[in-house]
């Protein structure tokens, strides 16, 4: 796997963009519940004595829903404004063992093998190096403790993947890319963790609403539309829409929950 790194300002840009649209994003109801939020906890199992990290936090509905269940939770986010609507929300919801902390994902200002348990829901598609995200969340893990990551996931086939990144970028200019199944199941092995559960499901967008999160102009919504409708048959396979030219226009975004596990040392396996 070569592993290349995007323009520093792409992640300007996202930073820029969340900062703007922070409470928008505390406010999403598919980011604030969902059978993928549930499955994302059940197959955490947080345990009362752990101390957790949630990475690129947005509203801070992965933080709200893991802290009443763990000793400590550490929310970070790389938007200063971002950070402040998360905890703005986690407070009013009486969230009160959390620190809250500006981070880099890809540079985590937190010392070695402190957190139990490492979250990163729907945001790695906008690192410019998501993979060092991973090499930084295994730095700051203790041995045997676990990496969970949602995102959506892309075809292994390259050129339905790029069709998909030119949609999702003509939603959101800072979107990075999104990575195939395999190439997660790879990153995760070359910075030491071991993939112990996987699964994968289906989050369906109302393409409007999915749209105006970002700002997004009615003649972007139609070319949207428009990308769903004509675009090649594997895309168009892939994201399975509904209701296209209408109000109620959707399409499903297939999304995979993934859990490392750092390599315990081997005289203690």
């Amino acid at each position: 796997m070569v592993i290349v790194d995007r323009p520093i300002d792409t992640k300007s840009l996202s930073q820029q963009r969340y900062s703007q649209l922070a409470q928008r994003y505390v406010q999403s109801a598919t980011h604030a519940a969902g059978e993928d939020l549930e499955r994302l906890f059940t197959m955490g199992d947080p345990q009362p004595e752990w101390h957790v990290l949630d990475v690129a936090t947005g509203g801070g509905h992965t933080a709200l829903r893991f802290a009443p269940h763990v000793a400590h939770m550490t929310v970070s986010d790389f938007s200063s404004s971002m950070l402040a609507a998360a905890e703005k929300h986690l407070r009013s919801q009486n969230i009160t063992n959390a620190e809250y902390q500006l981070a880099d994902a890809e540079s985590l200002p937190f010392p070695d093998e402190t957190y139990d348990l490492v979250t990163c829901r729907l945001a790695t598609h906008h690192f410019p190096n998501p993979f060092r995200f991973v090499a930084e969340a295994h730095r700051v893990l203790k041995r045997g403790k676990y990496l969970l990551i949602q995102d959506h996931y892309a075809p292994e086939d390259a050129q339905t993947a790029e069709y998909l990144d030119a949609f999702e970028s003509l939603r959101d200019p800072s979107h990075g890319r999104t990575i195939p199944e395999s190439e997660w199941i790879q990153g995760f092995s070359q910075a030491g963790f071991t993939v112990v559960a996987k699964e994968t499901l289906l989050k369906r967008h109302d393409l409007s609403s999915w749209a105006k999160r970002q700002d997004c102009s009615d003649e972007v919504i139609c070319r949207l539309d428009v990308m769903l409708t004509r675009g090649p048959k594997a895309a168009i396979q892939w994201y399975q829409p509904r209701s296209l030219g209408s109000q109620e226009a959707s399409f499903a975004n297939p999304n995979l929950i993934i859990k490392g596990q750092k390599h315990q040392p081997v005289d203690a396996m």
